[in-house]
C-alpha cells in the first residue's frame, strides 16, 4: 500500500462512533467516551423515538461539549449519540437561484425539491493572500451618494454601520435591487421573522428573486442554527464565485452573529474578555470576513450591516469589524429624523478601494465635494444661531448656497434607481454650480469688531 494512500485511510474517522449522554446544562450537551473532532455533527437519539442534531464546540477532561441545532426538551441522561458527518458540507448548484435555505443549507420554502450536484465547505479557508487580484473596477449600486462619494469596488468588502431603526436593511434593499451582479447570496442572521417575507417580496422583488439565494435564521432559533447561517451564505457564495460569477454577498448582521458566537462561547465554557464577549468571537471575524474578494474567476463583492450598540462607532464588534473590513458606511440617526435616506453621513464615511477604482476626475470631484459638505459641518452652529455674517469666507458662502441642492442629490427614494454615468453627470453639474456662485464682496461695517480685552 502507498504511503499516500495510507494517510488516507489513517484520516478516515469510523461513523459508527456512538457515546452516551452525561448532561445537559444550559446550551450545553455532555457525551462521555465519544471521540469525534470538533466542528461534528452528531445526532442524538431520543427516547421519544424523534432525534437531535447537535455539533461539537469543544472538550472538557473525557467530556465531549456539544450545542444543539434545536430545542434540547426531551434529551435524558444515557441518551445514544453518534457521528453523522465530520466535515461539515452543504450541496450547492446552480438551481439554488431563487430559493430560501435555513441556516443549515437545506431548503426552507414551499418550492420543488431541486438537484443539488455538488458540495461546499463551511468552513474553507480565505485564498491565500498573493493569489488575490488587485481591486481594480468599481461595482455600481444604483444609490447616488455611493457611486458618488463611496463608490464600491468589485472584490470589496464594505460594512453598513448604524444604531437600530436607521435604514440599514432599507439600504440594502436598494443595493440589492438595483446593483450590477450576476449573483445576490443575502444572508440573514438573527432577523426578526416578519421581515423575511418583506424582504423577499418588497426589498428584492419578482426581478431580484430570480438571481438570488437567501439564507434565513431568524432570532427565534438556536444559536448555533444562527452562526451556521452566515457560514452557509459565504459557502454559496463562494461556489458561484468559482464558476466565474460576479456575486453580492449581503449579510444582516454581524452583530447578531457575534452575539450567537458569544453564546455559543460562553455555554463551552470560554472566559468572557472584551465586553463579555469570549475569545472566540474576534477570532472568527477575520475568518469568515476574508473569505469574500475577487477569485481567479470571479468575485464576492460584501455588504455586512453592523447594529451599533447606543450608536457608539468605537464600540467594541465595530470597532473590530471596521478595522477587517475595506470601507464603511455610516447611517446617522440625525438624518433619518429629518427624513434624509438613505441616512448616509458622508464625512464619516469611507471606501477605501475608491482611489484605485475610479478616474481621476472622479476622485477630485468627490473630494471638492466632501469639502462642501465638510465646510458647512464646521460652521454649522455659527450659521444656525446666525453669528455667520455673509461674505466673511467665501467659503463659507459657497457651502451654504449649496447645502440644499448637495442634500436633494444625496436623498434618494428606494423606489428611484441612478445609472453610475448619470450619477457621475449630476455630480459635475452641482459642481460647476458651485463654481459659478457669485462670491460677495466683505463689508467691513458688517464684521464686528474683535474684542480688545480677552473674553473672561
Amino acid at each position: 500500500m502507498s504511503g499516500g494512500l495510507r494517510d488516507v485511510i489513517d484520516q478516515i474517522i469510523p461513523m459508527n462512533i456512538r457515546g452516551r449522554i452525561e448532561s445537559v446544562v444550559g446550551l450545553t450537551v455532555t457525551a462521555r467516551e465519544f471521540p469525534v473532532p470538533l466542528g461534528a455533527r452528531c445526532r442524538i437519539q431520543l427516547q421519544s423515538g424523534e432525534s437531535l442534531d447537535v455539533e461539537v464546540v469543544g472538550f472538557r477532561d473525557d467530556l465531549t461539549l456539544m450545542v444543539a441545532y434545536g430545542d434540547l426538551r426531551g434529551v435524558r441522561r444515557n441518551d445514544t449519540v453518534s457521528l453523522v458527518t465530520a466535515t461539515p458540507l452543504i450541496r450547492v448548484g446552480p438551481k439554488l437561484l431563487g430559493r430560501l435555505l435555513n441556516g443549515l443549507g437545506d431548503l426552507d420554502d414551499d418550492g420543488p425539491p431541486i438537484l443539488l450536484p455538488h458540495r461546499a465547505s463551511l468552513y474553507r479557508d480565505p485564498p491565500p493572500p498573493l493569489t488575490r487580484p488587485r481591486i481594480e473596477v468599481p461595482m455600481p449600486t444604483g444609490v447616488r451618494a455611493i457611486d458618488s462619494l463611496l463608490t464600491c469596488a468589485k472584490g470589496q468588502r464594505l460594512g453598513i454601520f448604524s444604531g437600530s431603526g436607521v435604514g440599514k436593511s432599507t439600504t440594502l434593499g436598494m443595493i440589492a435591487r438595483y446593483c450590477q451582479a450576476d449573483v445576490i447570496v443575502v444572508g440573514l442572521v438573527g432577523e426578526r421573522g416578519r421581515e423575511v417575507r418583506e424582504f423577499l417580496e418588497k426589498d428584492l422583488g419578482e426581478e431580484g428573486r430570480k438571481r438570488s439565494v437567501v439564507v434565513c435564521a431568524t432570532s427565534d432559533q438556536p444559536a448555533l442554527v444562527r452562526l451556521k447561517a452566515a457560514f452557509t451564505a459565504t459557502a454559496v457564495a463562494e461556489y458561484f464565485r468559482d464558476q466565474g460569477k460576479d456575486v453580492l454577498l449581503m449579510m444582516d448582521s454581524l452583530t447578531r452573529l457575534a452575539m450567537a458566537q458569544r453564546e455559543i462561547g460562553l455555554s463551552a465554557g470560554e472566559p468572557p474578555t472584551t465586553k463579555g464577549y469570549p475569545p472566540s468571537v474576534f477570532a472568527m471575524m477575520p475568518r469568515l470576513l476574508e473569505r469574500a474578494g475577487l477569485g481567479a474567476k470571479g468575485s464576492i463583492t460584501a455588504l455586512y450591516t453592523v447594529l451599533v450598540e447606543g450608536d457608539d462607532m468605537n464600540e467594541i464588534v465595530s470597532d473590530t469589524v471596521r478595522g477587517i473590513l475595506d470601507g464603511h458606511i455610516w447611517l446617522n440617526r440625525r438624518l433619518a429624523s429629518m427624513a434624509h435616506f438613505p441616512a448616509i453621513d458622508i464625512l464619516e464615511s469611507i471606501s477605501r478601494s475608491m482611489p484605485d477604482v475610479v478616474a481621476n476626475e472622479h476622485l477630485e470631484n468627490a473630494m471638492r465635494l466632501k469639502r462642501i459638505l465638510a465646510t458647512y459641518a464646521e460652521n454649522e452652529d455659527l450659521i444656525t444661531v446666525g453669528a455667520y455674517v455673509r461674505g466673511s469666507n467665501p467659503e463659507i458662502d459657497i457651502a451654504i448656497a449649496m447645502r440644499e441642492p448637495i442634500n436633494e442629490f444625496l436623498r434618494q427614494t428606494m423606489r428611484e434607481h441612478t445609472p453610475y454615468d448619470e450619477t457621475l453627470r449630476m455630480m459635475q453639474a452641482l459642481l460647476q454650480r458651485a463654481q459659478q456662485y457669485p462670491r460677495q464682496p466683505v463689508n467691513p461695517q458688517t464684521i464686528p469688531p474683535r474684542p480688545t480685552q480677552p473674553i473672561r
